[in-house]
């Protein structure tokens, strides 16, 4: 357990993290979105361009927030995460690879285009994916399948509340014409089997739960912590899945950003459009900022720079040596 003085040490740096960051520079948001209105642009964003949440939770059990860390926020894509861990858990690594790929995609999440060799989606990180593997969670119906789903949620979370929001969800069944194409496409393909609509319901509920900052600290931190939850020490998912997870993360979280965050970032993060990004540093921390300004990829501008700040100052690159990493030990102040 980090002693008093280490603690302050880093509260202080995500304070100067987040007042760093607070600092956008004008037009780099390229948009903002919303269940209800989908895409819009900056100058029609109000009060949530000012939404900005840092918080850290390590393998020990502790948490450190700053900013507006207790703002609820809908996972959407960043439930494909657990949805893919918990199908994982189901069917082991080859049965899952029988329906979804582990490529990268290099295409937007929500493309159209799939593996036609293997005749499965890319990757459980795009939408086809993550349709696929939805489909995958193994319940006597759906209403069984979200509860196995939201379960494995809270455990990573240590938060028995979180639901699907019901607004949230009919807001984005309304606007969901795109993967409905996508998922009777994939059926007429054979990549989905079932009622589709079915599965697009449990879909879109799964991406409507929602979440806080540090509800997305502590989800992550479980993930660096090998499944277990640091706080409560109860296990979410089995170990040796949670490494294939983060593989898929590393590879294909940030859709077709991806390879760039993997040659500077350099560690497993998964973003959603609500303006979230969970990152992984293994055996160490799991790291979530919530700003919901989005870049042209569809990530959180604030959350791409946080974290960019968080891999370089602080030497957490996954290919770092050792003495680059200065988490727990005196750094120069963000400037």
């Amino acid at each position: 357990m980090p002693s008093s003085e280490t603690r302050q040490r880093i509260e202080r740096r995500l304070d100067e993290l987040q007042e760093h960051s607070a600092r956008e520079e004008p037009g780099s948001v390229d948009r903002y979105y919303s269940s209800w209105r989908g895409y819009y642009p900056p100058e029609e964003a109000g009060s949530e361009r000012d939404l900005f949440a840092i918080c850290v939770a390590t393998v020990d059990g502790q948490v450190f927030e700053a900013g507006d860390s207790t703002v609820g926020f809908p996972l959407h894509s960043l439930s494909k995460v657990f949805a893919y861990g918990l199908a994982l858990a189901d069917h082991g690594r080859e049965g899952v690879l029988e329906h979804v790929g582990v490529e990268p995609s290099g295409d937007a999440f929500n493309s159209l285009r799939f593996d036609e060799r293997n005749m499965r989606p890319f990757n459980p990180m795009v939408n086809a994916g993550a349709l696929a593997t939805t489909a995958l969670v193994r319940g006597s119906d759906a209403e069984g399948q979200l509860a196995r789903i939201l379960a494995t949620m809270r455990t990573c979370a240590g938060h028995d509340g979180l639901e699907a929001d019901l607004a949230t969800y009919e807001a984005e069944v309304a606007g969901a014409d795109r993967n409905r194409g996508t998922a009777y496409l994939m059926r007429s393909l054979g990549m989905l089997h079932g009622d589709v609509e079915e599965i697009l319901g449990l879909y879109l509920r799964q991406c409507s739960v929602s979440v806080t900052c540090r509800d997305l600290a502590v989800m992550a931190g479980t993930l660096a912590h090998g499944g277990v939850n640091p706080l409560t020490v109860r296990a979410a998912l089995p170990r040796k899945h949670v490494r294939d997870v983060l593989s898929i993360m590393h590879t294909c979280g940030m859709y077709d950003y991806a390879g760039h965050w993997a040659f500077d970032i350099g560690l497993p993060a998964k973003s959603g459009v609500s303006g979230g990004i969970m990152m992984v540093i293994p055996g160490k921390m799991g790291v979530a900022v919530y700003s919901p300004g989005l870049d042209v990829y569809g990530n959180s501008v604030r959350g791409v720079q946080v974290c960019s700040e968080i891999s370089d100052r602080l030497g957490l690159h996954i290919f770092a040596s050792e003495d680059e990493d200065a988490i727990l030990t005196p750094a120069e102040p963000v400037a």
